[in-house]
């Protein structure tokens, strides 16, 4: 008899344990959820981390903390989020590079992008546009290709940084065109415009919404976009794939994110506020007006382009031998 009662407390103890996860799950969220930025204030990453977390804090109807943790290329944020509590009150941004490109690059993450994070949602891609000083003599890709070939190690290209999507996108170009340029790293995007600007490189690769107000400003000179098809923004300049290089696309991207282990019912309400936010008319036109494409879909989609980003961009990682400063 008393081990009849001692099973039926233990069942009735593990009923209670999943009712309360249950009642937890459902009542999420009940406080101010925190959102890691693993980039500095100011960035692209910020402001549309900020922008989406004040549209999900109205849909959620609970505070939105944005936090920035910046450094070693954004993998200090994004092992954060890795280490936290799995209980969807810490949340924050996954990018391109740390959860595409540094596993490869650097060799020894403290996280696992594959095993140790969750994603939540796609929240836009966007192309790159490779840009001369206007007063160069490069008019097209071929132009450049030609150049680079008659003057292996010659030409110059700029980046924010190593392994960022403004060198990974050289990079890729060089593979796939035969030549050999060489990579002028910078502290940040900006600073390599500015010296692109100066005439002291000849081109750089950079988004479209950080090189529209130059390229407006005739300060800089665009001469293909990485985008399959041309920018709306920018209708003529012409894809890679229309200069004859299709594999040369590159759309640098950023979503939602979770430590791993979250409950699937908190990632589809997480999902869900997502989705519904990415349809907010003015957050649509600012990002539309920076030249991106809008995100969305469900987690699923978005582990579908991580797991075909890391592949691609591991290939190209250890073919360039890129190593890390």
């Amino acid at each position: 008899m008393q081990f009849i009662k001692s099973i039926s407390f233990c069942l009735l103890s593990i009923g209670t344990i999943f009712s309360s996860a249950s009642i937890a799950q459902s009542s999420y969220p009940n406080k101010p959820i925190n959102f890691i930025v693993p980039y500095g204030a100011g960035g692209g990453a910020d402001s549309r981390s900020r922008q989406i977390a004040q549209k999900m804090s109205v849909i959620l109807k609970q505070p939105i903390i944005v936090d920035n943790k910046p450094g070693a290329g954004g993998n200090i944020g994004t092992e954060y989020i890795s280490r936290a509590a799995p209980d969807g009150y810490t949340i924050g941004m996954g990018n391109f590079a740390p959860m595409a490109v540094n596993k490869t690059l650097f060799g020894n993450l403290r996280y696992d992008p594959e095993t140790d994070l969750t994603p939540i949602v796609l929240i836009e891609k966007g192309p790159l546009v490779l840009l001369v000083n206007p007063n160069s003599s490069y008019k097209t890709v071929q132009d450049i290709v030609d150049a680079a070939k008659s003057k292996p190690g010659v030409l110059t290209f700029s980046s924010g940084g190593i392994g960022g999507s403004h060198q990974l996108s050289a990079e890729l170009f060089e593979q796939n065109a035969g030549i050999d340029m060489i990579h002028v790293p910078y502290k940040s995007g900006s600073a390599g415009l500015t010296d692109l600007m100066a005439g002291n490189v000849t081109m750089m690769f950079d988004q479209m919404y950080s090189a529209m107000p130059s390229i407006k400003a005739d300060k800089l000179r665009p001469i293909a976009i990485t985008s399959k098809k041309r920018s709306p923004l920018l209708p003529n300049v012409p894809s890679f794939a229309e200069a004859g290089y299709p594999k040369v696309e590159v759309l640098n991207w950023q979503g939602l994110i979770a430590p791993k282990g979250t409950p699937k019912a908190i990632v589809d309400k997480l999902n869900a506020a997502a989705n519904e936010a990415l349809k907010d008319p003015q957050l649509r036109e600012l990002m539309l007006s920076q030249g991106n494409e809008i995100g969305g879909g469900s987690p699923a989609d978005f582990v579908t382009l991580i797991k075909a980003e890391s592949q691609k961009w591991s290939a190209v990682v250890k073919k360039g031998n890129i190593k890390p400063e």
